[in-house]
């Protein structure tokens, strides 16, 4: 590609996106709304990492090109082989990286990030696959389109995002683009139906049906390990004094949910009987007031700080939830924690049955005792 034809690219793709639109926070990171947001419009982010050294050439490819993608706004036709790259909101990129190709660039993680600006489960994986770190860059104030261009990607994935139909159309003036599976709302993707969609995009569909097995297997490992839990109910949500809303119950939509009950857990019933089954829904806000109703074996939260679990249990109205009152709830202090299941991955879920786990089923198994 000519230095002109990039410059008339980038403009175009820059110009397009000129109008930002307010961030949409998906759910309390803390009040993991930190965690399904990603902004949506154009970000003047700094960029750095490694760049040409994250090429993938040379992996190699299943399936034959050029290839036709379905997804929720409509159809990409992917001419070759993808060689660079782009990702943005989470999980793509770790996607990408598990199925053999290391992106040429990624969002730098604005919650849950270690010292490089990533997580412990992609740098490990780049570092067993002989990898350099991607170009990372900010989406603080929304999807970077200027540094993704910059970039000159062959493809971009956003499979798990928010992406809107306008960002669509103007990450598509760079490259073939690939949204959300078609029917699902914005952060709403499982981690299975992302690879799923990815591989296919990659040409490597028999190999992400192989990750999603291999990872699931190891799911299920650690509920065989552990036949206790089986049946044990859970209320996964934010709880804290100081917030507005002081109770945040997610919902089965969300991934938290979904993946305890991989384990053999059950969601609260008062949960879902409070959900209105909207498949948007993912958590629903409970009254203080309420919550000696707020009925389960475990309770799992998290706080920024190992201060909140005193405060919770000591306040008048929240210390008077079930699970709190046994002494059955779980505080997570770790933001890479929290991250390793909201924005569930084949790399991160892994790293999160080591990590995060085994705090739940001590809880589990402590009801169980």
């Amino acid at each position: 590609m000519t230095a002109p034809a990039r410059r008339s690219r980038l403009e175009a793709a820059v110009t397009d996106s000129a109008r930002p639109r307010a961030r949409a926070v998906l759910f309390v990171l803390t009040a993991l709304a930190a965690m399904l947001a990603l902004l949506a419009g154009c970000s003047t982010g700094s960029v750095d990492g490694g760049g040409e050294s994250a090429d993938t050439t040379g992996v190699e490819r299943q399936g034959e090109f050029p290839r036709t993608i379905t997804h929720a706004y409509g159809e990409t036709e992917i001419p070759d082989a993808p060689q660079r790259v782009a990702t943005i909101s989470w999980v793509n990129a770790d996607v990408s990286l598990a199925l053999g190709v290391v992106p040429v660039g990624m969002p730098r993680n604005s919650f849950g990030a270690n010292a490089n600006g990533s997580t412990d489960w992609f740098d490990a994986e780049l570092e067993a696959v002989g990898g350099e770190m991607p170009e990372l860059y900010s989406e603080t104030d929304g999807i970077n389109t200027e540094a993704i261009a910059a970039l000159e990607p062959d493809l971009i994935l956003g499979a798990y995002s928010g992406m809107t139909a306008e960002e669509y159309e103007t990450l598509s003036k760079i490259a073939p683009t690939i949204a959300m599976p078609e029917g699902d709302v914005p952060f709403g993707t499982a981690w299975q139906d992302s690879t799923r969609l990815i591989g296919e995009a990659l040409g490597r569909s028999e190999a992400a049906e192989e990750l999603i097995t291999e990872v699931e297997g190891q799911i299920q490992q650690v509920a065989e390990d552990n036949p206790a839990i089986e049946g044990t109910t859970f209320v996964w949500a934010t709880v804290d004094p100081e917030a507005a809303e002081k109770i945040y119950a997610f919902t089965d939509v969300d991934n938290r949910p979904r993946f305890l009950t991989q384990l053999g857990m059950e969601q609260a019933p008062v949960v879902a009987e409070a959900s209105s089954g909207s498949p948007d829904q993912f958590a629903v806000t409970w009254s203080p007031e309420r919550a000696d109703e707020l009925a389960s074996d475990i309770l799992i939260t998290y706080a920024t700080s190992p201060e909140v679990r005193q405060a919770i249990e000591s306040d008048p109205l929240l210390g008077r939830i079930p699970a709190v009152e046994a002494g059955r709830m779980v505080v997570q202090t770790d933001e890479q924690q929290v991250l390793s299941i909201s924005a569930s991955s084949p790399l991160s879920l892994p790293w999160a049955l080591d990590n995060v786990v085994p705090d739940i089923l001590a809880a589990a198994q402590q009801e169980q005792g």
